[in-house]
């Protein structure tokens, strides 16, 4: 199973190179973060088309997240993060597919800070790390994917003095970070990839793209029965190249699904 993550910045804008990327690298579940689209205007019949099911929540403006299935059901678990009744931002969305539970998340970004939204942010990271040790160890199979936007570390940053005062990098977002990881999550594409600077966004200022100047601010977090899964990790770059791109490009890891346990047991008891 390939999980993607791809914060489209605009689903209407960015249709005809979301087609593209999905044909071309075929994912077999791809979670999208910020729509820019109400739940009516969400492009799901032309996804179909390209096979792919899918379920959404959207939101005006900003916002908004789907999961996208290729040519498999996908059972919607849950649609808000628990924890907060009157937060109605369109960030989290929770789905079945293929015995693999995934989420999808898109982290609020925080700036200005300090001020009421770096607050909300940290109060939505308070959430997600209480939610995500329930997933952790609920038995199945899981996948957190999204734009969390936050740099884990100043590896994950091209040159982090001009962002020291900027919401990504600040020591609550990542303090926050690590204790979301605590109870075993493996930041999959740093997993593979120790050593080894990876982008995931590049701003459109300053020629960011064209000095390869990038953050990784997309993962893919995977509990302990997904992670002994994990066989490959990477970015699609190429998807940010493209003219009139998003500022991110799609993040995914590669997953041997007979490796999971109870399956590895089934294969055991083959005559």
């Amino acid at each position: 199973m390939k999980v993607a993550t791809f914060n489209v910045n605009g689903i209407k804008a960015r249709l005809p190179k979301l087609l593209q990327w999905l044909e071309r690298e075929q994912p077999d579940v791809a979670c999208l973060q910020e729509l820019k689209a109400l739940d009516g205007m969400f492009p799901h019949q032309v996804l179909r088309d390209a096979g792919y099911r899918s379920v959404w929540r959207g939101q005006r403006s900003w916002n908004g997240v789907a999961i996208l299935a290729r040519g498999a059901d996908l059972v919607e678990v849950r649609r808000e993060l628990p924890g907060d009744p009157s937060d109605d931002h369109s960030r989290y969305l929770e789905a079945a597919v293929g015995g693999v539970i995934v989420a999808c998340l898109y982290l609020p970004n925080g700036n200005p800070q300090p001020g009421p939204k770096f607050n909300y942010k940290l109060a939505w990271f308070e959430r997600i790390i209480e939610h995500a040790a329930g997933l952790y160890g609920c038995g199945h199979p899981v996948v957190m994917a999204g734009d969390y936007n936050v740099v884990p570390t100043d590896f994950d940053i091209y040159d982090p003095r001009s962002w020291r005062k900027d919401a990504l990098l600040q020591p609550e977002s990542r303090e926050c970070y690590q204790r979301l990881l605590g109870p075993g999550w493996i930041d999959s594409i740093r997993h593979l990839h120790p050593d080894v600077p990876v982008f995931t966004f590049w701003d459109y200022f300053r020629k960011h793209w064209e000095r390869d100047a990038g953050l990784r601010i997309d993962h893919l977090l995977l509990n302990a029965p997904l992670a002994r899964c994990l066989t490959g990790a990477g970015v699609d770059r190429w998807v940010r190249a493209q003219e009139h791109a998003s500022d991110h490009a799609p993040a995914w890891v590669e997953l041997d699904l007979s490796r999971l346990p109870g399956k590895a047991a089934a294969r055991r008891r083959v005559p």
